[in-house]
């Protein structure tokens, strides 16, 4: 099972998630794991049958129904009751790829031996991740507060026989799938419906799924930029790390470092200028970028730390005998996070389509709109407005969603962090990230041949020919949706080492 990742309490990176959604491993517990979950719930067992008084969740009703005693011989409908009730999600379907993650971050929470559930039920999570049985979750529903309850409910009703997955490319009853599995429905046991729910697997899961596509566009945004900047006939001397070795913020040093590799060797850049400055958008690309790359790292460092937690209500301290209600589902730490993540795209996007803005201008001995004949044909004039027309929805996407607050459960719940919005509209940006650098890509490559016989470096001519393959030249007007379309394609499929990211 050499393409299989085993679920323990090693610690859980970045990196280790994008191997196993790269390489398509297989989980499996580990025999770590498995004694954790099995002495959890044998303790819990026994707690249930030698105590009679109220324990929260789990022999009790949920948020305001706290205080409402459930009796012993109802435990397990109590558990299934939480679970179908909270499938309330609406809005558009979380994408495959997202709920993938979720199974995975919910298995590694459940692990660690402090939430209580059966080994079959963790087993069944595993075998739906590995058989591609993919619920169906929405996106609309959680308040990232008391756990991501709808979207972790609708990920928990296949356990039951209910709801709806995805399977074999098609969407069928979950009775369906697990028939053809041959697998029963689950009975839950006590507290087993509330660790399903409780946790910030939809937040994190999100943040996981952004992180990846984040740090890899970030390196893109650099890249793109460097051929911006030689189309433009930029200067090389704001790249020089004296400058930023007197400002060493991190991400500016690695930006600056980063886009004096990829222009070594270029005729373009070491061509002497007649203009003393660039505009800021060139000038400033490490100082701009560079801080974006801070933000996605702090938001690694919080997603890191949430996904190796155990964040589900209440928490089963078996070696100090004692079952604790607390706040660990709560995804403050998240939603400021995310919050941030979605500033820090957003400005990379901001400032690459001032980039666009320039090369179309006229300025430099570049053509207006880089095509040869302008007036009757347009040339790359519009693929601007649409930049920055997502640009600007990008700012307006931006705003915080961690600031809002909305009392629920008859103000038992009184203060959420509104995570899971904060996660939604991330992706949203994350996504026209890709539409506005797919612009500039498409602006920055047509501008470059005005510079012959001049030639760039090898590194970008090699990348630029790659490209030239999918997208031609305009030489005159065509549509242009099909070449933006076939540019986040291309950038989509570009791999890079995890190294360089």
């Amino acid at each position: 099972m050499e393409n299989t990742h085993y679920i323990s309490s090693d610690t859980l990176t970045l990196d280790i998630v994008r191997e196993i959604v790269s390489e398509h491993k297989s989980l499996a517990l580990s025999e770590e794991a498995k004694v954790n979950i099995q002495k959890c719930r044998d303790y819990l067992d026994e707690k249930m049958a030698s105590h009679s008084g109220p324990i929260y969740g789990i022999n009790t009703g949920f948020g305001s129904l706290c205080d409402v005693k459930i009796s012993n011989e109802n435990l397990s409908k109590l558990q299934e009751n939480l679970v179908k009730s909270h499938s309330c999600g609406t809005g558009d379907e979380v994408p495959s790829a997202i709920v993938k993650l979720m199974l995975l971050l919910k298995i590694q929470s459940l692990s660690y031996g402090h939430s209580g559930v059966q080994i079959q039920t963790v087993e069944r999570l595993i075998a739906f991740y590995n058989k591609e049985v993919l619920p169906v979750i929405y996106t609309q529903g959680s308040l990232g507060a008391s756990g991501d309850l709808a979207p972790l409910a609708h990920l928990s009703l296949p356990l039951l026989g209910e709801g709806e997955v995805y399977f074999e490319g098609k969407k069928v009853s979950s009775s369906v799938a697990l028939q053809h599995f041959g697998w029963e429905p689950l009975v839950l046991k006590s507290k087993e419906g509330l660790a399903l729910l409780n946790g910030t697997q939809f937040m994190s899961a999100y943040g996981m799924h952004l992180l990846l596509k984040a740090k890899k566009y970030a390196y893109l945004a650099d890249l793109i930029a460097t051929i911006s900047l030689e189309a433009f006939d930029g200067r090389i001397e704001p790249f020089n790390e004296l400058i930023h070795f007197i400002r060493p913020h991190k991400g500016q040093i690695v930006t600056a470092n980063r886009i004096t590799n990829f222009l070594e060797g270029s005729q373009i850049i070491a061509k002497e200028k007649t203009q003393v400055q660039d505009p800021y958008s060139f000038r400033c690309i490490p100082q701009v970028h560079g801080a974006s790359k801070d933000a996605i790292d702090y938001v690694e460092k919080v997603f890191k730390t949430e996904i190796n937690s155990v964040t589900d209500n209440p928490n089963i301290f078996r070696d100090s005998d004692a079952i604790i209600s607390g706040g660990n589902f709560h995804g403050q730490p998240l939603a400021l996070a995310l919050d941030f993540m979605s500033i820090a795209l957003a400005e990379l996007g901001s400032i690459s389509e001032r980039r666009t803005f320039q090369l179309i201008s006229g300025l430099r001995n570049l053509p207006a709109f880089l095509v040869t004949n302008p007036g009757l044909n347009s040339g790359l004039m519009i693929p601007q407005y649409t930049a920055a027309s997502i640009a600007s929805q990008n700012k307006q996407l931006a705003t915080p969603s961690s600031v809002d607050s909305i009392v629920s459960s008859n103000g038992q719940e009184d203060h959420v962090s509104m995570g899971a919005n904060g996660a939604t509209k991330a992706l949203r940006i994350m996504d026209n990230l890709e539409q506005i650098l797919a612009i500039e890509l498409m602006n920055a490559s047509q501008a470059i041949p005005y510079r012959e016989p001049l030639r760039s470096s090898e590194f970008i001519e090699l990348f630029l020919k790659s490209y030239r393959q999918e997208v031609p030249f305009v030489t005159e007007d065509r549509i242009l949706h099909y070449d933006i379309k076939k540019t986040v394609a291309f950038l989509n499929s570009f791999v890079i080492h995890k190294e360089l990211l």
